[in-house]
């Protein structure tokens, strides 16, 4: 009888496991996808697709609109946001899911003009919060994205 225990025990997880991968990605807190750490693409098209909402649109244009600003971009998903990099410089751009707003994070924001408008406690950097009703002003954004692009990038664990 002890032995019949821990395969029901075992199937059981599985039937878990199946119920979850079926449900989708997961989202975290403010509905940001947990996507895995990695290199390349494909990670950061899983974490665009897994976007909620009218989030996933704007991901597909941001990511769209820095790939046509800056051919050859590097991408990775690190803390569950995409890093947008130029390689031999670092990084220079990220973006987040939150509630109500995805965050643009430009590490080096306050070497550009016009800075983006949302402050940071990092001296260097400067956010962009989108909004579902203030859509995405592609002009400026790719002004930014172009200039941030050109500049020495954030490196991880560099201080």
């Amino acid at each position: 009888m002890a032995s019949k225990t821990p395969v029901k025990a075992s199937k059981a997880a599985n039937r878990g496991s199946a119920r979850q991968a079926d449900a989708g990605p997961v989202l975290l807190s403010g509905g940001n996808p947990q996507i895995a750490k990695a290199d390349g693409d494909a990670p950061v098209q899983a974490y665009i697709a897994a976007m909620p909402g009218w989030k996933r649109d704007i991901g597909r244009r941001l990511d769209a609109l820095i790939v046509r600003t800056v051919p050859g971009v590097r991408k990775a998903v690190r803390w569950n946001s995409p890093f947008y990099g130029v390689e031999g410089r670092g990084w220079f751009l990220s973006f987040h899911c939150f509630t109500k707003y995805i965050k643009v994070t430009f590490f080096r924001g306050t070497a550009l003009q016009p800075m983006p408008p949302g402050p940071s406690k990092d001296p260097d950097t400067r956010y962009l919060d989108i909004h579902e009703d203030a859509g995405l002003d592609e002009p400026a954004v790719a002004a930014w994205i172009r200039q941030a692009s050109q500049l020495p990038g954030w490196e991880f664990g560099a201080k």
